[in-house]
């Protein structure tokens, strides 16, 4: 019994925020990598500024790299990828007043003219 009791207290753990050193480090280390990411696609975007690649080939790197670019900050340091729920909630509330608002004035003109 204390086994699977310790197994229980040992994955709650696992869901609690952690604010050990080792957790913080982590995270540090994680935004680390995603900054000289950047820096480094950073780079490769200038780098592609300054080759003569025909304006098609240009125009499709540089959006590869810009796309690649806006993962990362959206992703980690907005936090899209690990508060999927709250991110999630956000955009039902902001589509559903979105299509109030679209919808309020197509109804009202068909109803005005309707009449």
């Amino acid at each position: 019994m204390t086994e699977h009791h310790d197994a229980a207290e040992e994955h709650e753990h696992v869901h609690t925020h952690d604010d050990s050193p080792e957790a913080v480090a982590k995270e540090v280390r994680k935004y680390l990598v995603v900054f000289f990411a950047l820096a480094c696609l950073t780079g490769i975007t200038v780098a592609i500024a300054y080759q003569h690649f025909e304006p098609p080939v240009a125009i499709a790197a540089a959006l590869i790299v810009a796309s690649i670019k806006a993962f990362l900050v959206a992703g980690y340091f907005m936090h899209l990828l690990s508060e999927r729920k709250l991110i999630y909630a956000v955009l039902a509330i902001t589509v559903f007043f979105f299509a109030m608002l679209i919808w309020g004035p197509w109804n009202h003109h068909y109803d005005y003219f309707g009449r």
